[in-house]
């Protein structure tokens, strides 16, 4: 076989390739057993139908079109080796020359196949990238506001005849319609008001609503047949609560914590409010590397792979002929791909892999999003085929570590800012005591160099606010696992067989 490539554009390529009659007839002779076992001619056994037979009553271009289909995988497989491509996305072939038409065993098999492919990126000195973060300090405030926190877990609600306002607790029935018709209703709803979590103006009609009163207001509907029409929603609230917060003393910190004073329980509220400012901080670190990263590469993205992608999107929202919509969409579908690119060649210029202990983490970490059992969102993983796309996914989020570990970070003050929380997996360090020590007592460190469970190199950093998080976490586990595979589905090679069959099925339907 042969084969040569042309550069269409910095995404896309196309392959010649020619495969000697030779190389075809294996899967020729493979054709014509199928074919005879699924034949039935009079005076032959099934599957012991001749060639010669299958011919006259199949026909020989039938014959050799199952060949060409069947080899089409094999032949494009190695183009794309030899040339060191990385295909995206489903190939599109053309069958040019088929050998062996005439019933000779000469000529040569020629097709072409265009392809987008991932363009090379040309990464800068990570060092001379440099971010600058907010300054963060504790206030009394941050700690009072962890304190009533955790007195709200301990509170009780208590019922007030004034009024609904801000963090009540109401009862309420509520009813929607469309067009003067009842399309949904429900009673006895709890809500805390301002929670946001239900219709948009929910939270205003609300305010100011006193016990026995109703009103109404228009909202877009979020579920049901009639969701994203705009329906009138009607309230009738039938209590309103207030949650009662026990004094923050000595008694509480004993019932609510290990200490025996409250002094000591805000001090380590306080201790805690700086662990999550510093993640805060972390976490947007990582979010401007990754932004300095992308405004310094010029990197291009295949046109045919985004607008694929955002018709999927749009036609599973049913948004197809939403022009606005579109424009976000493809907006953050390029986005996406410029960060997978990006982070995928620092993948490589690093050796960045991924051990098991950090894909188990990762994965323990997704199933809490999902409220799912660890190892039931392992098996909806692999029974999609996504752990691929995840340990994609772990590997970006250590390439991105990889560059903020030598980035330049400063505050707003211009102090230098460590990142080594964020940069260096968890236990490394100790492993580094515990191999100076072994070769102390003349113990071979190599035999505990590397051991030891790796968590991800995001460090605390690692949570769902990271900016690597997979963006469908909040979608179905198995549904999200789809997308994600669409979304990295430049880390497997594509069957050119289905884009074969797909531009017969269309030829066929012009003629």
């Amino acid at each position: 076989m042969k084969s040569s490539v042309e550069n269409i554009d910095p995404t896309r390529v196309k392959l010649s390739i020619e495969a000697p009659y030779a190389e075809l007839k294996p899967s020729i002779d493979e054709a014509y057993k199928e074919i005879a076992k699924q034949v039935s001619v009079p005076g032959f056994r099934r599957g012991k139908v001749p060639p010669r037979i299958i011919d006259q009553r199949i026909g020989r271009p039938a014959v050799l079109q199952e060949a060409v289909n069947n080899s089409l995988d094999d032949f494009y497989r190695k183009a794309i080796d030899e040339h060191d491509l990385r295909p995206l996305g489903s190939p599109e072939v053309e069958v040019t020359e088929i050998p062996g038409l005439d019933g000779k065993e000469e000529g040569d098999l020629s097709l072409t196949i265009e392809v987008d492919v991932r363009p090379a990126v040309e990464l800068p000195s990570y060092d001379s990238l440099e971010v600058e973060v907010d300054t963060f300090e504790v206030t009394d405030e941050d700690v009072e506001e962890e304190l009533d926190a955790l007195r709200s877990r301990f509170g009780t609600l208590k019922s007030v005849e004034r009024p609904a306002q801000q963090d009540d607790f109401v009862t309420l029935d509520l009813t929607a319609t469309v067009d003067d018709e009842e399309v949904d209703s429900a009673t006895d709803i709890s809500y805390q008001v301002g929670a946001g979590t239900m219709l948009d103006g929910m939270d205003e009609a609300l305010d100011g609503l006193s016990a026995g009163e109703e009103t109404t207001f228009e909202s877009v509907l979020a579920g049901g047949d009639h969701a994203g029409e705009t329906g009138v929603v009607t309230i009738v609230l039938k209590a309103v609560k207030e949650r009662e917060l026990p004094e923050a003393d000595d008694d509480f910190a004993q019932l609510a914590s290990e200490f025996d004073t409250i002094e000591e329980l805000r001090e380590d509220l306080r201790e805690q409010a700086a662990k999550q400012k510093e993640t805060e901080q972390g976490v947007q670190a990582r979010e401007k590397v990754l932004e300095v990263l992308l405004e310094k590469l010029d990197v291009p993205v295949p046109a045919k792979l985004v607008e694929d992608e955002v018709h999927r999107h749009l036609e599973a929202e049913n948004r197809l002929e939403d022009d606005e919509h579109r424009a976000e969409v493809t907006e953050e579908t390029e986005r996406m791909l410029r960060t997978q690119f990006v982070l995928d060649a620092v993948v490589e210029a690093e050796n960045v892999d991924v051990s098991q202990p950090e894909l188990i983490e990762y994965i323990i970490s997704a199933s809490q999003q999902y409220g799912m059992n660890p190892n039931e969102f392992a098996q909806a993983l692999d029974s999609n085929n996504q752990v691929s796309a995840i340990v994609s996914e772990v590997a970006r989020r250590k390439a991105l570590a990889e560059v903020l570990a030598e980035a330049k970070v400063v505050d707003s003050e211009g102090n230098a800012v460590d990142m080594t929380a964020f940069t260096t997996p968890p236990g490394e360090d100790d492993e580094a005591e515990d191999d100076a020590a072994d070769s102390a007592d003349g113990t071979d460190a190599e035999e505990s160099a590397g051991e030891g469970a790796s968590a991800d190199a995001g460090g605390e950093g690692a949570s769902s606010e990271d900016p690597q998080v997979a963006e469908t976490a909040s979608e179905d586990p198995e549904a999200g696992a789809d997308e994600a595979d669409e979304h990295g589905s430049e880390d497997s090679q594509s069957d050119p067989k289905s884009a074969e069959k797909s531009k017969k099925d269309k030829d066929s339907a012009k003629s």
